[in-house]
Parts: structure tokens; C-alpha cells; sequence
């Protein structure tokens, strides 16, 4: 793979990672069943914004850290894939640490929905919790973004050096035959500013 379609291939993966956490995060997780006063049981659903809710700022930061991939030099490319490893872990522990305990981090959705707080009231009030794949596929994009960060760190120098194009400025000193100026200066003293360039002409000649 030449360098110019690997560097493509890697930004074009880290975006499209970062969208997938995004899109978990909008995405509803759990939906739990809550015992009714009245008897019976009340759904409550616990969007990703609540169960996961680390997964919003860690993806945007991917995206800014995707979008600094594109200028950096080697050794910041190395950084930043290090970085982007330590993103992915984070992601994937996020979505993790919800499934191993769904009513923990939905607790303030239930709470909402019913007025009872505390930890040993909820997991009492709590009946039963269905999972849906949205946590699965935030786990999944966290772990790829490991493996995202890994291979940036791994192929940043082969990856085409950033080109710079610099516009080099010469000074000059300005002719005072040519500034207006100065010419109606040497008039108003007495001098031809024509004369020199007559005599040129003349040898010339």
C-alpha cells in the first residue's frame, strides 16, 4: 500500500470510529423493568447518554485527534496514536463497565422515572434488564480504536512527510527614478530626473 493511500485509509478508519462511538452514545442501551407501586412493571429505557455517558467527549476528542493526524510530523504521529489507543480503552471500559452493571449506570434514568434513589432501593426495584447491541458496538469501536492507535503509532513513518510551502520575500531597494515623489522633488530643485535617462539614450545611440 503506497503512503499516501495508507495515511488515507487510517484518517477515513479513525473517523468513521469516532462516528460509531457517536452513534452508540445517541442510542438507547438498556431497558429495564420497574416494579409499579401500583403492582406490574414500568419499562424505563437508559439511553447511552446516561449509561455511557464518558462515550460523547472521548469520541470527539478522536475526531480533533484524527483531524491533527492529517498535519503532524512522525514523532507526533507516534504520540498521537498512542493517544488514540488510550481513547479506545477508554471507550471499551466505558461500555464494559455498563454491561457488567446496567442498573449502576442507570440509575439516574430509573430514578427519574420512579422518585427512588439509592443503590439497594433500585437494584430491589428492578426486575429484570434487557441489553440492547448498542453497547456491544460502543465495546467494538473501542477496541478497533485500540487497534487504530496501535497501527498509527506503527506505520507513522511511513506515512508522506507534510509539504510546506514557503514564498520567499526579497527586499529591494526602490529605484527613486520610479517613485513619483522623489521626482517632483528633484524638480522642484532645479534637476531634469529626465536628463540621465536622455544621456543613456544618447550613448546608446
Amino acid at each position: 500500500m503506497s503512503p499516501r493511500r495508507l495515511k488515507l485509509v487510517l484518517v477515513l478508519a479513525g473517523l468513521v470510529l469516532a462516528a460509531l462511538t457517536l452513534l452508540a452514545w445517541t442510542q438507547p442501551w438498556f431497558v429495564l423493568a420497574v416494579r409499579a407501586p401500583q403492582g406490574g412493571s414500568v419499562d424505563v429505557t437508559s439511553d447511552g447518554d446516561v449509561a455511557g455517558g464518558a462515550l460523547a467527549a472521548l469520541a470527539l476528542a478522536s475526531l480533533a485527534l484524527v483531524g491533527a493526524l492529517t498535519i503532524a510530523g512522525v514523532v507526533f504521529r507516534i504520540v498521537l496514536g498512542v493517544l488514540q489507543a488510550l481513547l479506545g480503552a477508554c471507550v471499551a471500559l466505558s461500555a464494559l463497565l455498563a454491561v457488567g452493571d446496567p442498573v449502576g449506570v442507570s440509575g439516574s434514568a430509573v430514578t427519574a422515572a420512579t422518585g427512588v434513589d439509592g443503590s439497594r432501593s433500585l437494584d430491589d426495584l428492578v426486575t429484570s434488564v434487557v441489553t440492547t447491541g448498542w453497547p456491544w458496538l460502543g465495546l467494538a469501536a473501542g477496541l478497533l480504536t485500540v487497534l487504530h492507535g496501535a497501527a498509527v503509532a506503527l506505520t507513522a513513518r511511513r506515512w508522506p512527510a507534510a509539504t510546506r510551502k514557503y514564498q520567499a520575500v526579497r527586499l529591494e531597494q526602490a529605484d527613486p527614478s520610479q517613485d513619483p515623489a522623489a521626482a517632483w522633488d528633484s524638480l522642484s530643485g532645479g534637476d531634469d530626473p529626465t536628463a540621465g535617462q536622455a544621456d543613456g539614450d544618447d550613448r546608446s545611440r
